[in-house]
Parts: structure tokens; sequence; C-alpha cells
């Protein structure tokens, strides 16, 4: 089986990474041969990362590639596209595939539909609103991250819909196995895109690191928030990450309670419960499947649970323990590459 992906971004792109470049090693095992062309390049995630825009003429060639890249799409048995083949455009070149019978498959792990349906620009709202709905109904099956994506491609009035969670690798994460120390790291792993939900907690940060034992780390954003030497910026890379996350002590994942968030995949989560880590998050969307409340963390809604409930494991290294511990069973059961690889085989498949 030859298969081409169409990736929003290169593989340093975190979505398109998880969703699809972490899988190509087990589909390869199988026999399946595997291409793959990204929208953007990478000079374009830099650019984003680090606040600065790209040229339009540098965009029109993206656009120009994608266009030409669809004439090779006989020479594969199956297309898998990541979220759209044209972001901000019309879903024109979906309807095509799909009225030549080519059974696209789509993968979503973001509510990327509200972009466009809730835009606070009126002309695209207006044009773009329906645009993900469409893709989602041409496409053969839409590979949806959670619950709230897969209702939305029920509403789509989608073919066929298979629930794929964003999963880690567990021979890649290994879990702690001390949990006995005289410094608490409470850590944080994003973009700097997403750095706004703990820019929303600071306040509970700045009372924490009152205490002389506790420092904050911040995986893959360099804004300082202000609160003095307890908090470690540090640069993200694939190779450092695992390593970087396995000297937390305490896992965080705080968000906002709108729309947006609710088509996230509580990917952080995954990947401090992978390591063996306790976690705390904000009651909302998928974190409240991830998270099995008092058993491998903490669901919280306001400040002062925020406060307690970091307190209460900042304090007890034997808690700690026996939720960082349960969490990484649930992780290898339910959240793994390992145990997920056969569903998507079966989607590629067609089965």
């Amino acid at each position: 089986m030859k298969i081409l992906y169409l990736t929003k971004y290169s593989r340093n792109g975190a979505s398109s990474r998880l969703r699809s470049y972490q899988y190509f090693p087990f589909l390869e095992a199988k026999g399946i041969s595997v291409s793959v062309s990204p929208f953007f390049d990478e000079d374009y995630l830099i650019n984003l990362y680090s606040g600065k825009r790209t040229a339009k003429r540098k965009l029109l060639k993206f656009y120009l590639t994608r266009f030409f890249t669809l004439f090779s799409i006989y020479k594969y048995d199956r297309i898998v596209i990541e979220k759209e083949l044209f972001p901000y455009f019309f879903s024109w070149f979906e309807k095509v595939l799909h009225q030549l019978k080519v059974e696209y498959v789509v993968d979503y792990d973001d509510a990327i539909f509200h972009n466009y349906d809730l835009s606070t620009n009126k002309l695209i709202s207006f044009l773009l609103k329906n645009k993900i709905n469409n893709v989602m109904k041409y496409s053969g099956c839409v590979v949806a991250g959670n619950g709230y994506l897969l209702v939305r491609a029920k509403e789509s009035g989608a073919k066929k819909i298979v629930i794929l969670p964003t999963v880690i690798d567990v021979d890649v994460y290994k879990a702690k196995n001390n949990y006995v120390t005289s410094k608490i790291i409470i850590g944080w792993i994003g973009s700097p895109s997403t750095f706004k939900y703990v820019k929303n907690s600071k306040s509970v940060f700045s009372k924490l690191l009152e205490k002389e034992n506790v420092e904050l780390h911040i995986i893959g954003a360099t804004e300082d928030l202000g609160l003095g030497s307890n908090v470690k910026y540090l640069k993200w890379t694939e190779e450092s990450e695992v390593a970087l996350i396995s000297q937390f002590d305490i896992g965080i994942m705080p968000l906002e309670n709108t729309p947006w968030e609710l088509g996230k995949c509580a990917y952080k989560l995954i990947q401090y419960m992978g390591c063996g880590i306790p976690v705390v998050a904000s009651a909302v969307g998928m974190n409240k499947v991830v998270v099995d409340e008092g058993i491998n963390g903490f669901l919280v809604r306001e400040e002062a649970q925020w406060l307690d409930k970091l307190s209460q494991l900042i304090e007890d290294s034997a808690l700690r323990e026996a939720l960082g511990k349960k969490g990484r069973i649930k992780a290898e059961s339910e959240f793994s590459i390992q145990k997920k690889q056969a569903v998507l085989l079966s989607v590629l498949a067609n089965e």
C-alpha cells in the first residue's frame, strides 16, 4: 500500500508530528510505503514561533506547491489530509476529490472549524463558516482526536468517523522511579501561542513560588512571567522533551473554557502521565477524559483549587507517586501508539 500524507507542517509542527509523522515508522514496519508533503515548510514554523510574518510570495508558493501535488494523487492507494488542503480557502478541491471518487481521510486534533465560524473577521465567517463541515462531508473517513470533534463530524454528515486520540510512544517515555526530592518542580510544556494559559494563572504560581523548595519549569516559551529566578525557561527540541518533562514532579495544563479549547486533545497531560508524573488540569474538554479525579491527578475550576491541589502534591511525595504511577498505567493502556496503531491501520485499509 502506498499512502500520501498531506500534512499542515513539517515534523517540528506539533500537530503534524503527533498525528502523522510519529506513525510513519510503525506503518513502514507493516510494509506500507509513506510519502509526505507538508503545506508549510520549516522556515514558516520558525517565523511562526518567533512572531515574524512570512512574505506573501512565499505563502503563494505554498499554495501552488500543494495544488501541483494534487496531480499525483493517483499514484497512491490512500490520501490522508491533515485538517484541510488549503488554509483560508474554499473547500473546492476537497469537493473535486470527492467527485473523482477519491475517498480521502481527514484528521483533526483541534477545532479549526472555529477559525472560520467564530472568526472576528466577518468576511471570513460569512464565506468559510461551513468550510470544514464540507471537508468532513466529502471525506471517506474523519479521524477525530476527541468527542467534541466527533460531534462536529457527525453534524457535518461525514460518512465514517473514527476516534483516535493523540498518543505517545511509551517506549520513549520512561516512568519516574524517584518521587522524593528536596526541590519540587511544577512543569508545563507548550508553544508560545498556548503560553497565555500559564500567564492567566500567574497569581497561582506567584504564591506557590514563595516556597523556597518550588520551581516552575516552562518548556517551549520564553516570555518572562516576571516571577524571579525560580522560573526556568527551557528550549524545546524533540530530542530533549522527554528528558525535560521527566524532571517535573507535577505537570500542569491550565486552559480557558471556550469552544476552541474543547477541541484540544490534552496531549500535555498524556506526556506527563507517560513519565509517571501526577497532573493538575483545568476541568475543560478532553482534560476531563484523561484525568481521573484523585486517581492520576486533579481537575480544577478556580484559583483556590489550583492552589489547594498543587499544595497537596508539593507537600506529599507518597501522593505524587501514587497518582503518577496510575497515570503511567493509563497512558500505556489508552494513550499509546502501541495500542492505537491498529485503529489507524484499519482506517487506512478502509475496513
